[in-house]
């Protein structure tokens, strides 16, 4: 790994993440799902960590750069996700065998549709040149008004999307709750980085948040896999079709549950936004 006189306060989670993305790009090429994961996430922490550490037009291109991975991996992770998803609901038999069977034959297409386009994506992604740009351009001093600043805008934008989502189950407005908070989770993680402060409970609660809504995410992403195949040019039979509808009835009222338990956690959600508008302002 590339030395760097750079203070730990930043030094230590860009070099944690391009560590993560050295190790997991290359697997990721080879079909690894849970490198695809790893790297993915790591490409979203390191976005998170780089208007700290870097300043100026070199920041800008090295955001590009890093966007580029997270979109090429994103769109196998959800397929992945989703697969898991349905290997798990055969097994508990809350779809029929022959329906849990088309439905994953299509994923299984779908995956190595975009994994080809994963693949040709990230073999044009030189990361020991993203490693060593990343590093030279890393300023001595952490800037702490920036992280300061950007979690107080995330604590806005989560706040406006949360009251804008209300109460009703509209998954679309849900999703962007979702990615309010994951994007508050680590702006927070990074402020944490820079000043040296131990992890609180903000961070434990914003993870509570962001499994809940990932999972209703998830449970919505299946649901709208199966309705595609209903709707395809050579749909599945009369029989098949009908069980796919009980089991589309089955992942709703899951959401829906879980849609309950976000409602659960709303007010507080609120309350932490404000709190950490104020505190980081």
């Amino acid at each position: 790994m590339t030395t760097s006189r750079t203070p730990p306060a930043t030094a230590v989670p860009l070099q944690l993440q391009l560590r993560l993305l050295a190790s997991a790009v290359p697997q990721a090429s080879l079909g690894d799902g849970g490198a695809v994961h790893r790297a993915r996430v790591a490409s979203r922490r390191l976005r998170e960590v780089l208007p700290v550490a870097v300043g100026g037009r070199t920041r800008a291109s090295l955001n590009r750069a890093v966007r580029r991975l997270t979109r090429a991996l994103g769109p196998v992770r959800e397929v992945d996700v989703t697969l898991a998803i349905l290997t798990a609901s055969m097994a508990e038999k809350a779809v029929s065998r022959r329906a849990g069977v088309a439905l994953k034959q299509a994923l299984v297409r779908r995956r190595a549709e975009v994994r080809q386009v994963m693949r040709r994506e990230l073999e044009r992604v030189d990361l020991a040149r993203l490693e060593k740009d990343v590093m030279t351009a890393t300023r001595k001093t952490p800037r702490l008004k920036e992280a300061q600043g950007r979690l107080a805008r995330r604590a806005g934008l989560l706040s406006v999307a949360v009251e804008e989502a209300a109460g009703l189950y509209v998954p679309e407005r849900l999703h962007e709750v979702r990615i309010a908070v994951k994007k508050l989770r680590y702006a927070d993680e990074v402020l944490t980085a820079v000043t040296g402060a131990r992890p609180g409970d903000r961070l434990r609660f914003l993870k509570r948040v962001q499994d809940v809504l990932g999972r209703m995410h998830d449970l919505d992403v299946l649901a709208a896999a199966v309705r595609q195949l209903q709707g395809a040019d050579a749909p599945p039979s009369l029989g098949v079709c009908a069980d796919l509808d009980r089991f589309v009835r089955t992942l709703d009222g899951e959401c829906r549950r879980l849609h309950g338990q976000y409602m659960s956690l709303r007010d507080r959600l609120l309350r932490t936004c404000a709190e950490t508008a104020g505190v980081a302002a």
